[in-house]
């Protein structure tokens, strides 16, 4: 079942914006989501942008490793068991920069899955942001029992105009 929307009136570290958090909730995940076409995978293609004091401070989309072929599915359509998740990969990559994923809010296509989860509370991130449910809700249960802030926001049949 999805997160219950929350209206937010006050500023803080996790909902900078205000009174504008949602509009600016759906601006970033419509953001994630056209940087979800730069993965190269067929089945599934997905983005996410982690944001931090009105800044985006990475980027993922799923794929394989750097250095890798760009081919996300075998012979049999299956996806490889080598292809990273887009939050792994934008959460890797703020490892290896100078900021800081500490309150931040992740923004996320597809709900995390459970491995993805545990990346997403132990970098310190407080706030994830998704529009589709991922097949198995184990990571958004496993989200909720840390207490990170879950947003879900469902575009309906304006999914192309996500």
């Amino acid at each position: 079942m999805p997160a219950k929307q929350k209206r937010m009136t006050k500023k803080d570290a996790i909902h900078p914006y205000g009174e504008k958090q949602e509009q600016f909730d759906r601006r970033y995940l419509r953001m994630a989501a056209v940087w979800s076409e730069n993965s190269y995978c067929q089945r599934r293609k997905v983005g996410a942008l982690i944001v931090k004091d009105k800044m985006i401070i990475s980027d993922g989309y799923n794929g394989t490793p750097a250095g890798f072929e760009n081919v996300c599915e075998d012979e049999n359509n299956v996806t490889k068991p080598y292809v990273l998740h887009a939050e792994a990969n934008a959460i890797t990559k703020v490892a290896r920069s100078n900021n800081s994923s500490e309150n931040a809010t992740l923004y996320i296509t597809d709900s995390p899955c459970m491995e993805c989860a545990k990346l997403i509370i132990q970098s310190g991130i407080r706030r994830v942001v998704y529009s589709n449910q991922y097949r198995n809700p184990d990571g958004i249960e496993l989200l909720k029992r840390a207490d990170i802030e879950l947003l879900y926001i469902d575009f309906g049949e304006k999914k192309n105009e996500i």
